[in-house]
């Protein structure tokens, strides 16, 4: 299995500092403030990258976990809201909220479900993210 790689630049102090983070595949490269990560600065943060890589593991592994049902999805949308609060002399990120909606022909609410919670405990990102609280809610599209 493949390494993956993500890079980040930093230059200056906290407050008036700036930096740029990438990932190796040339596909998205961003600039980062505390302007950015702290209030509705221009640029990325690392929560949001954080959010969208849960977004996108959850994502697949219920596609995974549906397929497996022999119920593909048609479509999954995903997600991840991703929380960070001061704590102690610096920040903490306290919770995640994962919201789902998928188009699923086929399959029962309850098997749906099932299938959520599944790929929720068994996502790679949500693993390596145990440690933060994270709820589900999970829908199917009528």
């Amino acid at each position: 299995m493949p390494i993956r790689k993500g890079f980040a630049v930093w230059e200056g102090p906290f407050r008036e500092g700036k930096g740029t983070v990438k990932v190796e595949s040339g596909l998205f490269e961003g600039q980062y403030s505390a302007s950015s990560r702290f209030e509705n600065g221009p640029g990325t943060n690392p929560e949001e990258l954080i959010g969208a890589a849960h977004a996108g593991c959850f994502s697949m592994s219920l596609a995974l976990a549906l397929s497996g049902k022999k119920t593909p999805p048609k479509r999954i949308e995903t997600t991840a809201e991703v929380k960070i609060e001061p704590a102690g002399q610096g920040f903490k990120i306290t919770s995640i909220a994962l919201h789902t909606v998928a188009e699923v022909p086929g399959i029962a609410e309850a098997d749906f479900l099932e299938a959520a919670k599944a790929a929720k405990e068994g996502c790679p990102v949500s693993q390596a993210l145990a440690a933060t609280p994270i709820t589900l809610d999970a829908r199917l599209k009528k």
